[in-house]
């Protein structure tokens, strides 16, 4: 009865990773921990959303360059199959593009091939708890390709609603159309990943793209 409990209480994570020597580290070092268990092995992107309603894993550690299937269509994929899927990506690349891509393909975490382990688990233990792990230099790079993507016009529509203002005095303000405003909110909501326009300030403020009075 007790390992069952025990067994029950493990992360349960599905490695999707098509060079065998990676795969077999990353697995050893997950079982070797005792909150962690892999009851899953992929190597081809195609069989990635068949072993996930096979297995139902807590996470999914995934390479973004995989055969059969880009890294980002399977996160796509995931997620259109379960919402609630926690995904945490490990790659070799670093590039603003993949990373941002991740992020807003629905990826709950970006870790480095050549970072330490231990932070391949802390990644996965964070994102199944429910949270999201992005690395410093991993959050500099997404930042710095969030400040180059938002336009100037977007930071003073930004601005303006962290003043308070509605869609239509923002277009009074600036001398452009409601519509147009609602355009640049769509914009802006896809590069921040955001929601809503509260999130939309939030994301804008912790990332110091504008400041509240």
């Amino acid at each position: 009865m007790s390992t069952k409990s025990e067994s029950s209480k493990k992360i349960r994570v599905m490695l999707v990773e098509d060079h065998i020597l990676m795969r077999v580290g990353l697995k050893t070092t997950a079982e070797g921990e005792p909150d962690m268990e892999v009851i899953a092995e992929v190597a081809d992107g195609r069989q990635v959303l068949e072993n996930y309603r096979r297995h139902k894993p807590d996470v999914v550690l995934l390479d973004l360059r995989l055969p059969g299937m880009d890294g980002i269509q399977i996160i796509k994929q995931l997620r259109q199959e379960a919402a609630e899927v926690r995904i945490v990506v490990l790659s070799s690349y670093g590039g603003g593009d993949d990373i941002t891509s991740a992020i807003q393909s629905g990826a709950s975490g970006y870790v480095l091939k050549s970072m330490p382990l231990e932070q391949m688990l802390q990644a996965v233990r964070v994102v199944h708890a429910g949270g999201q792990y992005f690395p410093r230099e991993i959050s500099d790079r997404v930042n710095q390709r969030i400040q180059s993507d938002i336009s100037p016009r977007e930071i003073e529509v930004l601005r303006l609603i962290a003043q308070g203002k509605a869609n239509k005095e923002i277009g009074v303000k600036l001398g452009i159309s409601e519509g147009t405003v609602k355009n640049h909110l769509t914009n802006i909501f896809t590069k921040l990943g955001a929601v809503d326009r509260a999130q939309a300030l939030t994301i804008a403020v912790k990332r110091q793209l504008v400041q509240l009075d």
